[in-house]
């Protein structure tokens, strides 16, 4: 196999997607509970992880046992809700940063329901000052938020020694539906949408550049779901 990505219809890549999640372990029922009430909720639910991006974040969270978690971009809180189920060996502590008033009360909903507001604290407000603010380290840090801020955000989290020395990044979405890599790569892409996403793209196009030539850092861009950048710092 010379390259690293098969090319799949949409109807193809929907039936893979449905395999790996059916071949991996699964979620529990309260995230399956809460993503499908997101779903019902929420217009733009498509923003939310997949339930197999579920399992990877249980999965990885699993392996490298953190102590600390930090995300950006909450969302509805489902990705709080499996980093808190992978982390009761640990009794981590999460932190979830968000601006959206919608997803604001969307989170807090979830933390009521499901119990989790003895681990996980909720920061409204902009994350670009809210991780001025953030004290110590952490040794998962997942962004998924505005595309436009990832390199502001990561730039700080570095500058500033908010991750771990063995800690990891891990920024979602970097394909931007395909936008990132060319603005003809996703033709089923709705026009709704279309200058949002193309906009995302060239957001993250620098986003990436930013990665690939900061001296600090390796990273690697894989080719899984909407493109997943993870970010450690450099082995000397």
């Amino acid at each position: 196999m010379l390259t690293s990505v098969l090319s799949f219809t949409p109807e193809m890549a929907e039936r893979v997607t449905e395999y790996c999640t059916n071949s991996s372990t699964d979620v529990s029922s309260n995230m399956n509970e809460l993503w499908d009430w997101t779903v019902q909720e929420f217009e733009d639910a498509d923003k939310m992880s997949s339930p197999l991006q579920g399992s990877t974040m249980k999965f990885l969270a699993g392996l490298l046992q953190p102590k600390r978690i930090l995300e950006i971009g909450s969302y509805s809180g489902y990705s709080a809700l499996a980093w808190h189920e992978s982390t009761q060996q640990t009794g981590a502590d999460i932190v979830t940063l968000e601006l959206d008033k919608n997803m604001i009360a969307a989170t807090r909903r979830t933390l009521e329901k499901y119990a989790l507001s003895d681990r996980v604290a909720l920061i409204e407000g902009d994350a670009s000052e809210s991780l001025t603010k953030l004290t110590g380290s952490f040794d998962l840090i997942f962004v998924d938020a505005n595309k436009d801020g990832y390199e502001a955000y990561v730039k700080t989290i570095l500058d500033r020694k908010l991750l771990s020395p063995r800690g990891l990044i891990m920024a979602d979405n970097i394909f931007a539906r395909g936008m990132t890599i060319s603005t003809e790569s996703n033709p089923g892409l709705p026009e709704k949408v279309r200058g949002y996403w193309t906009d995302n793209g060239k957001a993250l196009r620098k986003f990436n550049t930013f990665c690939k030539n900061d001296g600090r850092i390796d990273t690697v861009l894989l080719p899984v779901y909407d493109g997943l950048t993870l970010i450690k710092w450099k082995t000397s």
